[in-house]
C-alpha cells in the first residue's frame, strides 16, 4: 500500500497546466432566478432563525425570517466569519434562496445545506455580491440552510431584512443507499448511489484498520463522504464497518504490480505470465463476493499507478506490448468483478494521463477511469479534452506540489512547499475537480495519514494526529466551512543561517515568524530528517537553545550532506503549523594551513570500480568532499600521505564515507619505514574526526584495523594542518 513516506517521482500529464480562473465553476456569481415552478414555495418564513452573533437586542436572527421587508432586520458583528441559519423543520429539495441586503451587505458569502445542522456543504458561492437583492437559483436537499459570511462589503457587519428559501414544500430524499451506478451522457454523467446524485468527498486512508472507529467520526466532521484503500483483503472488513457506521463509503482497492509509484513492488510479465494474472483474477473475485453487499462500498479500484510504472521494467516495443497487456487485463478483472457485483463501478488508477489511450484501447468495461494527479490536477481537464474520451474520472490522490514537481532549492534538493502552499493546492485541486462538471465525479486527496516523518510532514493532514492548515482547507472544501474551528499556528519568512555551509556538530541559526490566529500559547519544536543525506526519513529531536523572537541555534548533525531542517509549532489545541527548510552540514573549518592537500599519498588497496569508484588514496587529498578513497572489504588496511620533509603539525580532521573506521590508530615516521603512534581509538562512530594530536615528521599514516561497517574503509579528506 502506499503510504506518505514513499518516494514518489511521477510523470508529469502530457499537457500545459490551463488557466485556474478557466476551470472555475463553482463560485456562483448573483443571478435573477428563473420564473418559480407551480410546486415552489416559501419555506423559511416563521421558522426558526440562529445566528453567530447579533449588533444588538433589536436585530436578532429571527427578524430576517418574519416576512417584514422593511421593517425589521437582523445584523451582526462587525467582522467577516459570521453566520445566519434557518431551520425548515424537514428536509426540502431547495430551489431558489433570496436575501435582501441593508447597506451591509456581503461581498463574499456561502450558501450551506445540511440535514443535522452540524455537517455543511455549499451549494453555491458568491464571491462578488453588489448588496440589493441577491435572487439565487440552487439546487440541494437539507434541513438547515445557512448564509455562511466571507468577506463583508463595508466596515460593518452583515445584515438583512430577510433570508428567503424557496422550494418543495414536504419533499424528502432518501439517504444514499443501494446500487452504485454511473449514469448520463457524454460530458455529463454523474455518480448515483441508490438513485441520488453522489459527489465523490474523499480522502485515501492512512492510520492502522484498528482504529478506524478513533478516526471516523472525524472524517465525518471534515465533509467527507469516502475513503480511499489500496488493497483489499480478509483484513478490509472492520474498516469497511467502521465506515459505514460514520454513513461513509470506500473505494476498495486491488494491488497489482508494479504499482504505487514507477518500478515499485517488483516487476510482472503480463504478456506470458499466465499464473500471477490468474492468481490475482481468483484473488479479487473472492473479496467482491465477500465486499459486493457492504454498505460502505462505493467502487472497485484495480491497480495503481502500473501503466507508468511499467516504464521501469521494460522499455521500447516491449513497453508498449506489456502496457497493452496490463490494460487488457485490466479489462478481464473489470468483466469478472462486472459477472460478480453489477451493483458497483469499476476503475483504474494512474499517474500519467498518458495511460488513459491504452485503457481507452483495452479496457472498455471499465466504468470510469481514474487518476493521481498533485501540482498537475488542473491540467487533467485538458488532458481530457484533447484526448476524446467518452467516459467520467475521479482523481485518487492529489493535495499539494510534490517532490518531483517543485523546483530545487539552493542545497539542490526539491523545495518543499510552505503550509500556507500545501493548504492552497488543497484548494486549488479541488475547484479544478469541480470545475470540470459532468466529468470530474470527485475526488479522494492525498492522505488521511499520521506518520510524522520526511514523508508525512510533506502530505500528511494530520501528521502525529496534529491538525494542519491542510487539514483545514480540505474541510473547507467538503463541509463548507470552518467556522468556529481553532486552526493551526502559521509559521511564515523561515530562513536558516548558513544554508549552505554549516559546520558539522556546532550552531547554525533558525528564524521563523509563528503566529496563531487564535491567540493560543505556541510551543516551538525543532527537528531533523537525514533523508537526503543517508536516508533516513524519520525526524529525530534536534539540540537546540532558543535565542528568543523566533530565533534558534541548532547544533548541525556530524554527518555531512543536506539535512531538513523543521520548525513545528503546536497550540496544544490538537493543531500545529510545520515549515521545512534544507541545510547543507559541511565539515568544520580547522585552523591553519591543510599541509597534506595535494600531496602523494598511498595505501594498501583502493577500490577500482564500485559504484562512483576508481577510488585511489590521492582522492583523500584533492580537497573535494566529493570525492573519496576506498579500500578492499578486509582489515587491516592503511593510507599515508608524503609530506615532503618534517613538517609540524597540531591537529587531523578526517572526513569519513560511510564506510568508516571504528579502531585506528594515528602514526607518524621520518622514513616511511618506522613508525610511531601519536593517537588511538576503538570507538570511531565515522562521519568527522578531528584529532588533536601533533608531531614533527614527513609522513603521516591512519593504520586501520576495524572496520565500523561491512564494507571497506572510506574517506573523502584527510587533513593534516600546521
Amino acid at each position: 500500500m502506499t503510504t506518505a513516506s514513499t518516494a514518489r517521482r511521477r510523470a508529469r500529464t502530457t499537457a500545459s497546466l490551463v488557466s485556474l480562473g478557466a476551470l472555475l465553476a463553482t463560485s456562483a456569481t448573483v443571478l435573477t432566478a428563473a420564473p418559480a415552478t407551480a410546486a415552489e414555495t416559501l419555506l423559511s418564513q416563521g421558522k426558526t432563525a440562529t445566528a453567530s452573533s447579533t449588533e444588538g437586542a433589536g436585530y436578532a436572527a429571527s427578524a430576517a425570517v418574519d416576512g417584514d421587508l422593511t421593517g425589521t432586520r437582523w445584523a451582526s458583528q462587525w467582522s467577516d466569519a459570521q453566520w445566519l441559519q434557518v431551520d425548515l423543520g424537514a428536509r426540502a429539495n431547495i430551489s431558489r434562496v433570496v436575501l435582501n441586503w441593508e447597506g451591509a451587505y456581503g461581498k463574499a458569502y456561502d450558501i450551506q445545506l445540511s440535514d443535522n445542522g452540524t455537517d455543511w456543504r455549499t451549494i453555491t458561492s458568491v464571491t462578488a455580491g453588489d448588496g440589493g437583492t441577491d435572487e439565487l437559483a440552487v439546487s440541494g436537499t437539507g434541513r438547515y440552510v445557512r448564509l455562511q459570511g466571507v468577506t463583508r462589503a463595508t466596515g460593518y457587519g452583515y445584515s438583512l431584512w430577510e433570508f428567503r428559501v424557496y422550494g418543495e414544500s414536504g419533499t424528502t430524499q432518501p439517504e444514499p443507499g443501494g446500487a452504485v451506478r454511473v449514469t448520463g451522457s457524454q460530458g455529463n454523467w454523474q455518480l448515483t448511489v441508490g438513485g441520488q446524485p453522489y459527489t465523490v468527498k474523499g480522502l485515501t486512508w492512512g492510520p492502522a484498520i484498528a482504529d478506524a472507529p478513533k478516526y471516523m467520526p472525524d472524517l465525518k466532521s471534515m465533509g467527507v463522504n469516502t475513503i480511499r484503500t489500496w488493497g483489499t483483503d480478509g483484513g478490509t472488513k472492520p474498516l469497511l464497518d467502521s465506515a459505514a457506521a460514520q454513513g461513509l463509503k470506500v473505494v476498495n482497492g486491488f494491488w497489482l504490480q508494479p504499482g504505487g509509484g514507477p518500478g515499485s513492488g517488483g516487476c510482472v510479465n503480463y504478456v506470458t505470465d499466465t499464473a500471477y494474472k490468474n492468481t490475482m483474477l481468483t484473488e479479487f473475485a473472492k473479496w467482491v463476493d465477500a465486499y459486493k453487499s457492504h454498505p460502505a462500498t462505493l467502487m472497485w479500484n484495480v491497480g495503481n499507478e502500473s501503466v507508468l510504472g511499467l516504464q521501469n521494467c521494460y522499455g521500447g516495443t516491449e513497453l508498449e506490448a506489456q502496457r497493452n497487456a496490463y490494460t487488457t487485463f485490466v479489462n478481464d478483472v473489470a468483466k469478472k468483478i462486472h459477472s460478480i457485483d453489477p451493483d458497483h463501478p469499476v476503475t483504474s488508477t494512474d499517474a500519467w494521463t498518458g495511460a488513459w489511450p491504452y485503457y481507452q484501447r483495452n479496457a472498455p468495461d471499465l466504468d470510469l477511469y481514474s487518476m493521481n494527479a498533485y501540482g498537475d490536477v488542473c491540467g487533467v481537464r485538458q488532458d481530457w479534452i484533447d484526448g476524446g474520451y467518452d467516459k467520467p474520472y475521479i482523481i485518487t490522490e492529489t493535495g499539494n506540489a510534490g517532490e518531483w514537481e517543485v523546483p530545487d532549492d539552493v542545497n539542490g534538493v526539491p523545495d518543499e512547499p510552505t503550509d500556507v502552499q500545501k493548504a492552497e493546492g488543497y484548494t486549488k485541486a479541488w475547484n479544478c475537480v469541480t470545475g470540470h462538471r459532468g466529468v470530474a465525479l470527485g475526488a479522494t486527496m492525498f492522505h488521511y495519514g499520521l506518520e510524522h516523518d520526511f514523508g508525512g510532514v510533506w502530505f500528511n493532514l494530520l501528521p502525529d494526529g496534529l491538525k494542519r492548515l491542510s487539514y483545514y482547507a480540505v474541510k473547507k472544501a467538503y463541509a463548507g466551512s470552518t467556522a468556529g474551528d481553532n486552526t493551526p499556528p502559521v509559521i511564515t519568512n523561515m530562513t536558516v543561517t548558513p544554508a549552505s555551509a554549516a559546520p558539522a556538530g556546532r550552531e547554525f541559526t533558525v528564524r521563523a515568524d509563528i503566529r496563531d490566529p487564535d491567540g493560543d500559547p505556541v510551543t516551538p519544536k525543532i527537528y531533523l530528517s537525514g533523508n537526503y543525506a543517508n536516508g533516513d526519513k524519520r525526524l529525530v529531536d534536534a539540540q537546540y537553545r532558543s535565542l528568543g523572537n523566533g530565533t534558534f541555534a541548532v547544533t548541525a548533525p556530524e554527518k555531512l550532506g543536506v539535512w531538513k531542517v523543521y520548525v513545528q509549532a503546536e497550540d496544544g489545541r490538537g493543531n500545529a503549523g510545520i515549515e521545512t527548510k534544507s541545510v547543507k552540514v559541511v565539515a568544520p573549518p580547522v585552523a591553519g594551513t591543510n599541509i597534506a592537500l595535494g600531496r602523494p599519498a598511498t595505501a594498501s588497496s583502493s577500490q577500482a570500480s564500485y559504484g562512483d569508484c576508481p577510488c585511489p588514496p590521492s582522492h583523500a587529498v584533492d580537497g573535494n568532499p566529493g570525492t573519496r578513497w576506498a579500500s578492499d572489504w578486509s582489515d587491516p588496511q592503511w593510507i599515508q600521505v608524503d609530506l615532503g620533509s618534517a613538517r609540524s603539525f597540531n591537529r587531523l580532521q578526517l572526513v569519513w564515507d560511510p564506510a568508516y573506521a571504528k579502531s585506528y590508530e594515528v602514526q607518524v615516521s621520518d622514513n616511511g619505514t618506522t613508525w610511531r603512534t601519536i593517537h588511538t581509538t576503538t570507538t570511531g562512530n565515522g562521519d568527522i574526526d578531528t584529532i588533536e594530536a601533533g608531531a614533527t615528521a614527513r609522513y603521516v599514516r591512519l593504520q586501520l584495523t576495524a572496520r565500523g561497517t561491512g564494507w571497506g574503509y572510506s574517506l573523502h579528506e584527510f587533513g593534516i594542518y600546521a
